[in-house]
């Protein structure tokens, strides 16, 4: 009798602890930093972008960043209207020329909006 009391006490004592452990711990949050995006437009830009790895951080929304989430919203649009899934495993550009065209133009609006932010906290 003591034997099981003492197993039963070691399980629920383990169990308890993972219990408590998964209570405790919080959500994990995937959070895209401006940099980052920048990186990925450019990598897109070069034709050096995984599609999937695209199709990862362009399509998980921003939430803590609206200026951010409207630019991926606008490089999602972009390859849902200029791009075609699959040209990249063939070596061709994730984007046509015109698509290639208006993703320069966003990457260069993504930029200035870093400068940006990073001149108002200097200022602060």
């Amino acid at each position: 009798m003591a034997l099981f009391l003492l197993v039963f006490a070691v399980c629920l004592l383990i169990f308890g602890g993972m219990v408590a452990i998964l209570l405790l711990s919080g959500t994990p949050r995937y959070r895209t930093e401006p940099r980052r995006l920048l990186e990925l437009i450019e990598q897109a830009l070069e034709s050096r972008v995984d599609e999937t790895e695209w199709n990862t951080i362009v399509g998980y929304p921003i939430r803590h960043d609206d200026t951010l989430d409207d630019i991926r919203r606008r490089a999602l649009r972009l390859m849902d209207e200029h791009g075609n899934h699959g040209r990249v495993a063939r070596g061709k550009p994730l984007l046509d020329p015109e698509g290639q065209e208006e993703l320069r133009a966003l990457r260069d609006h993504l930029a200035r909006h870093i400068r940006l932010r990073e001149r108002q906290r200097n200022v602060e």
